[in-house]
């Protein structure tokens, strides 16, 4: 089921109103800075490692490694809709890069919405 980004970017495509590259950046642009925010709760949420109700020192050491060899290309996928959120909270506990990750996350966000506007642009011609 496509999320309500998508639905409202989608209707308001169907129905003419605005640019449809103008429709690409507020959505691109909206999505990036959502997870922004996600990325700074997760380096919030870091400060309770240790806890006995969070993670351990050495879990997070060793998901900080296993996502810096791996993990930190998944921040591509941050655009899917339930796997997208947790991977850009993560990211931040792990101090990922901000400019990595605000490079992967932009680049995974824009090639959903143009894949979507590129697909109505197909389908009105």
């Amino acid at each position: 089921m496509p999320a309500s980004s998508e639905l409202a970017l989608g209707g308001l495509l169907a129905a003419g109103h605005g640019s449809p590259i103008l429709l690409f950046l507020v959505a691109t642009g909206g999505n990036v800075l959502g997870s922004v925010a996600n990325f700074y709760a997760g380096m919030f949420a870091a400060r309770f490692a240790g806890r006995r109700w969070f993670l351990s020192e050495r879990q997070l050491e060793a998901a900080s490694g296993w996502f810096e060899r791996r993990g930190s290309w998944l921040l591509l996928f941050a655009w899917l809709p339930v796997a997208g959120d947790p991977l850009t909270v993560v990211a931040g506990m792990l101090r990922v890069p901000f400019f990595k990750f605000l490079v992967l996350v932009t680049i995974g966000k824009a090639a959903r919405y143009g894949v979507l506007v590129a697909g109505f642009g197909w389908f009105q011609a």
